[in-house]
């Protein structure tokens, strides 16, 4: 099929913090030095933000490195810490514990990530990038020799079987000297050049969590703006990874998100549910006595770290923020290092484009760059945190004050992760999980949930959510763990329903909030999210 294409000097894949903090520091060497350089960023949300979500406190330090007058330029970091609390969590009492230091947020800003991405586009627009939301990069295109070439946006207006619909329209195709993956977790893209690549060999695998959020408009005898608030404990188990945050942003709004390490065991386990649950506890439901709640949404995170960062260059490209994995978990922020890995990236590919290097070549300084940072001795003095829950939560909490306070992340050795999707038992061998019926008012169902996210795909598309063998979740999942899709989805996405009197998995792929859980948490891997047409998914305000 002849598809039209466009060429530039660089190509971004990803409208998030990192991919933005690189086309914008791009354009400002560009322009430093007087040279033309052309930078595109593609971007699959139906707008800048569109696609995220994020707690969220920032760490503006990046920001001041790309933006030294930030605040002059009106960035909207409006709510300065003002509290921090660390609480543990029984099933009807709270208990204030020492803030960990990682968990300490003076100078730090309460913040919509999704506001602060429509700031960046705009910032990166007045110098010059081109943006195109709405284009779902969806194949990475070659050169002979195997090198990148760029990427093809998915076609538009394809029938549920992949035949050309009426009002169909082929992808086109952007080529650029160098491609920039800023897909965030588990994109889809990224996946195939850790195959092609071999970019994960000798790294430990990626883990992840899971987090549900939402923004409620609560009454001004409850809101406390610039308050921050964490919990763990209840209502998870002492195995299972879990905690809470709870934001106080300005205008009365309040975001609430309950994150869960996908490492779980037991099958029966709903994410989605563990966090209406949680809102239920005394120390937390009277916050919301009165209020409104005003969206939802759900993301995976990349929450491995840095022994879980893959070799990040190859041949035309590289990667940078949560498609490598540059989260601080313990911190529970990762915009700050995602802008900064994007801008120590710029900063390298700036210099191989100035050098006249053909096209293909690999920026390889951009590793030693990174390691010459502070984003580097940051994740590296964390490292072992995250691991250590393995043990379970109070030998990892003793560990990691072992860790933080007398060996200064400067442990004489590192620990390791296991596959996610490795860790499920069968159902036999656990506890069904009895969640409270949602009352419509502090709890809801899925559903209602996903309908306050905005999130909309084209009906008649192929679907994005591909089995590799339609036979295993009847044949596995069903058998063996109880259909665990049915309850890690936070947005409803798969059931099991009777047809012809035997159970068959039901995908409502129109609900799909894009977060990747079931990607990363089939236990066969049987399940590959693959872009849909550019444009779909959530639309989240605020977020």
């Amino acid at each position: 099929m002849e598809r039209e294409a466009m060429e530039f000097d660089v190509v971004v894949i990803g409208g998030g913090p990192a991919g933005l903090a690189t086309a914008i520091r791009l354009r400002q060497l560009a322009l430093e030095h007087g040279t033309g350089l052309s930078v595109c960023v593609l971007e699959k949300g139906s707008e800048i933000g569109a696609h995220i979500l994020s707690g969220a406190v920032m760490e503006p330090r990046a920001l001041a490195e790309l933006f030294p007058d930030w605040q002059e330029l009106g960035a909207p970091l409006k709510t300065p810490v003002t509290d921090d609390r660390f609480l543990f969590l029984t099933r009807q009492r709270a208990f204030r514990l020492p803030t960990p230091p990682p968990m300490q947020n003076h100078g730090n800003y309460i913040v919509s990530l999704g506001n602060v991405c429509r700031w960046l586009a705009q910032q990166a627009e007045g110098l010059g990038v081109d943006i195109y939301p709405g284009f779902a990069a969806a194949e990475v295109l070659y050169h002979a020799d195997g090198s990148v070439k760029g990427v093809a946006t998915g076609d538009m207006g394809r029938t549920k079987t992949g035949e050309e619909g009426p009002n169909f329209a082929p992808g086109m195709e952007l080529h650029a000297k160098q491609t920039i993956f800023a897909e965030g977790c588990r994109g889809s893209l990224t996946k195939t050049l850790f195959e092609r690549f071999k970019l994960r060999a000798g790294v430990d695998t990626q883990v992840y969590g899971l987090g549900v959020k939402e923004l409620w408009e609560v009454t001004p005898q409850q809101h406390h703006a610039g308050s921050v608030t964490h919990t763990i404990g209840w209502p998870v188990d002492q195995a299972t990874y879990g905690g809470s945050f709870l934001y106080h942003l300005e205008d009365n709004l309040v975001s609430i998100g309950y994150v869960l390490g996908l490492g779980y065991a037991n099958p029966y386990l709903s994410p989605f549910d563990e966090m209406q649950r949680f809102k239920t506890h005394p120390a937390i439901r009277e916050t919301f006595a009165g209020a409104r709640r005003v969206a939802y949404g759900a993301r995976a995170i990349s929450a491995g770290g840095f022994q879980s960062i893959p070799k990040l260059t190859f041949p035309g490209g590289l990667l940078i923020g949560d498609a490598a994995g540059f989260l601080n978990l313990p911190k529970i922020k990762g915009s700050h290092t995602a802008m900064k890995s994007g801008m120590v990236a710029a900063e390298s590919l700036f210099e191989l484009l100035r050098s006249e290097s053909e096209i293909g070549k690999e920026a390889v300084d951009y590793p030693q760059r990174l390691q010459n940072s502070w984003l580097w001795d940051e994740l590296y003095r964390v490292r072992n945190i995250k691991p250590a829950f393995h043990w379970g939560l109070w030998p990892a909490m003793a560990y990691s004050a072992i860790d933080t306070f007398v060996l200064r992340g400067k442990a004489p050795w590192t620990l390791h992760h296991t596959p996610d999707h490795t860790s499920l038992k069968p159902a036999a061998q656990c506890t069904p999980i009895d969640y409270p019926k949602p009352d419509g008012v502090l709890t809801f169902d899925k559903l209602s949930s996903v309908f306050l996210s905005n999130t909309n795909h084209e009906e008649e598309q192929p679907c994005h959510l591909t089995l590799k063998d339609a036979g295993v979740p009847t044949r596995l999942n069903l058998a063996v763990y109880a259909g665990p899709e049915q309850r890690y989805c936070p947005a409803g996405v798969y059931e099991f329903v009777e047809e012809a009197g035997t159970p068959q998995l039901r995908i409502n792929a129109q609900n799909c909030v894009h977060c990747k859980t079931c990607d990363i948490k089939d236990p066969s891997q049987n399940i590959n999210w693959v872009t849909p047409e550019g444009g779909g998914g959530p639309n989240y305000p605020n977020m």
